[in-house]
């Protein structure tokens, strides 16, 4: 085979292609990534870049409470308005309602905040109001981004006081030319609830300097493209060791799920992680309605212990990892604006091996009995997390 035979065939020049179709968007190189689990890490790193913004802060959110957490925040952006930043701050109504007073906004606005609301209802169209914005973003002075499965609230930082865990969620910060895509994914959302975004806070990639040396993509999803869909089903395609997922509302639908059990009938080693308890309980009896088909087919199960799982993640053979804020399920997939963004770094998913295999001590296995129900077991021995146990108990 000549050299410009071989280059047509090269395996990983065919799955940049295959991502690249499938979402849209393009592999950008030179960024630093840094994985943030949990509010923990989440909410100061936020506070932090928020405080030290000198331009233009882009803030998208599909919940924002107002309540200690919240307010927190509230004070945080209204301060850096006061002082001339620009601050832009959406979020979307289904999300807000109920939890958020018209006093929170009301302040923000007084401050100099820029607040809209994504979709509210309107008369001549309504049903238009069950597209939802779910994305969770934050974009400061085209400097840093972080893009997360986390909105804004006490459930995700607990009450240790009062013995309440809080909700496990995964984020990332990125910094780098990359920035410029979660930027122009914010504009726009932006764009669709009123004037657009200025241009002089969409800056281009070139003009943004390397921060690193990881690849990433960001993946900004609307209503009936399914990009996520795509590359997910890429992934589970081209996984040939392990596929790891974790996912808050996960709906076994039938396309993904014969993908998920094609990989493990060719020996992947695929596992979804899932949470026990939920704050939708409509949709843990349909997850778990979805368990038989995973189980049979040798893909394993596991239940969180904690109050809430909230994250949406998935990591594949220890080279390409995605956070962000879809879930597997066709609403996220289809009917939701959603962000998401995947990483091609080595190190980047070695750190989410580690987070999943810490996570799976704080859960419990779904397993299929002899008598092919399906059933919980206690959690397996730390040492016994990487192995693949018998299908049946």
């Amino acid at each position: 085979m000549d050299a410009a035979a071989a280059d047509r065939f090269d395996p990983d020049r065919l799955l940049n292609q295959a991502f690249t179709r499938a979402t849209g968007s393009h592999p950008v190189g030179g960024n630093r990534v840094r994985l943030l689990r949990d509010a923990r890490e989440n909410y100061p790193a936020w506070l932090d870049a928020i405080a030290a913004a000198r331009h233009w802060i882009h803030f998208e959110s599909y919940i924002i409470h107002s309540d200690r957490t919240g307010w927190q925040f509230a004070e945080a952006l209204a301060a850096r308005a006061r002082d001339g930043v620009r601050v832009s701050l959406l979020y979307d109504w289904w999300g807000a309602r109920g939890f958020t007073g018209r006093a929170f906004w009301r302040y923000l606005r007084k401050a100099g905040v820029d607040v809209r609301c994504f979709n509210p209802p309107i008369f001549d169209s309504p049903l238009g109001w069950l597209r939802r914005d779910h994305r969770k973003m934050l974009a400061i002075d085209g400097r840093v981004a972080f893009v997360t499965g986390l909105c804004v609230g006490d459930a995700w930082t607990g009450d240790p006081a009062r013995g309440i865990a809080p909700w496990r969620d995964t984020g990332l910060q990125l910094e780098g030319p990359a920035v410029a895509d979660v930027e122009r994914a914010f504009a726009g959302t932006w764009g669709t609830a009123g004037a657009p975004v200025p241009a002089a806070e969409i800056p281009d990639a070139a003009t943004i300097a390397p921060a690193g040396d990881v690849t990433v993509r960001v993946v900004a999803s609307f209503p009936n493209l399914a990009g996520l869909l795509r590359l997910d089903q890429v992934v589970a395609g081209e996984a040939r060791e392990t596929l790891w997922l974790t996912d808050a509302y996960f709906v076994a639908t039938t396309l993904y799920v014969q993908a998920l059990r094609a990989a493990a009938a060719d020996g992947v080693d695929v596992r979804i992680l899932v949470p026990g308890a939920t704050d939708i309980p409509v949709l843990r009896a349909l997850s778990r309605s979805g368990y038989r088909s995973l189980l049979e087919a040798g893909i394993r199960v596991f239940e969180w212990n904690g109050p809430m799982l909230h994250a949406k993640t998935a990591v594949a053979d220890g080279r390409w990892a995605r956070i962000g804020s879809t879930n597997l399920n066709p609403v996220s997939w289809l009917g939701n604006w959603e962000l998401d963004v995947a990483v091609e770094d080595r190190g980047f998913a070695g750190q989410m091996e580690a987070m999943y295999l810490d996570d799976l001590q704080h859960a419990t296995e779904v397993v299929l009995s002899r008598h092919q129900r399906v059933r919980s077991v206690a959690p397996a021995p730390r040492e016994e997390r990487g192995r693949r146990p018998p299908r049946r108990i």
